[in-house]
């Protein structure tokens, strides 16, 4: 989400916190990431943002009801494309993929209600995925393998979208690609997240040229030399993946 709000707001000033100590969230009780994303919001508000996005569709699922009562300024969510999806491929079924707490989520299922009369989507939890981007392995026979097996019982012929319902699973664009069709185009709810952002920022200041247009922190800690070129990479297949 921050590679695409860097461009769109480029004289904007971002904090980045990957909460590297508690990931993944996917599979965690609700009770344990709103706690989790208690302690983030804290950090965050210390540093006076002037607006937070919470750039996780399962920390956006279980807890954004909550900070939007506590705090009094925006705080924008994530949550699966389904909308956009159906709207712009609708001579298909959509399969949105997500990590189990997104999948079972209320929100989710108030979302489907709203856009789904039709019941033309269907959901299939990829938690591994997660996993693998953790350890920064966006590719290859594992991964192929892991989402061949997870789409084997799924007739892929019936499907005009893919919503990529979790941001890391804009990295996997590439291993994804080989196993479904290409008449399946990806959707991800990223453009209109910071489209949101940008409705919602009381106003953007200029940037002066000696600050940094991004600090990154990881879990609390500013980040290492290694985090920032891993953060670089990640930027470049995500460069990459915006072509497939």
């Amino acid at each position: 989400m921050l590679h695409r709000a860097l461009r769109e707001l480029p004289d904007a000033r971002f904090i980045y916190y990957a909460d590297t100590d508690n990931v993944p969230y996917g599979e965690k009780p609700k009770e344990v990431i709103l706690d989790i994303v208690g302690n983030v919001m804290r950090f965050l508000t210390e540093k006076n943002v002037d607006a937070v996005v919470v750039a996780c569709n399962t920390a956006t699922s279980v807890a954004i009801k909550d900070l939007r009562a506590r705090y009094d300024l925006p705080i924008i969510g994530m949550e699966p494309a389904v909308k956009k999806a159906r709207e712009e491929y609708p001579e298909g079924r959509t399969l949105v993929m997500a990590t189990p707490v997104t999948v079972k989520g209320d929100k989710l299922k108030y979302l489907l209600e709203r856009v789904d009369s039709q019941h033309l989507v269907d959901m299939i939890p990829m938690p591994d995925l997660v996993r693998f981007a953790e350890r920064g392995v966006y590719d290859g026979e594992e991964v192929q393998d892991y989402i061949r097996r997870q789409l084997s019982d799924t007739d892929l012929s019936k499907y005009s979208s893919l919503v990529l319902g979790c941001t890391h699973f804009n990295f996997f664009k590439k291993a994804l690609r080989s196993s479904i069709p290409d008449t399946i185009a990806f959707v991800d709810g990223i453009e209109g997240t910071v489209a949101q952002l940008i409705r919602k920022l009381p106003k953007v200041s200029s940037n002066p040229d000696d600050t940094p247009e991004a600090e990154y922190y990881f879990s609390g800690r500013p980040a290492t030399p290694s985090q920032l070129t891993h953060i670089k990479t990640i930027y470049t297949i995500l460069d990459e993946a915006e072509h497939i």
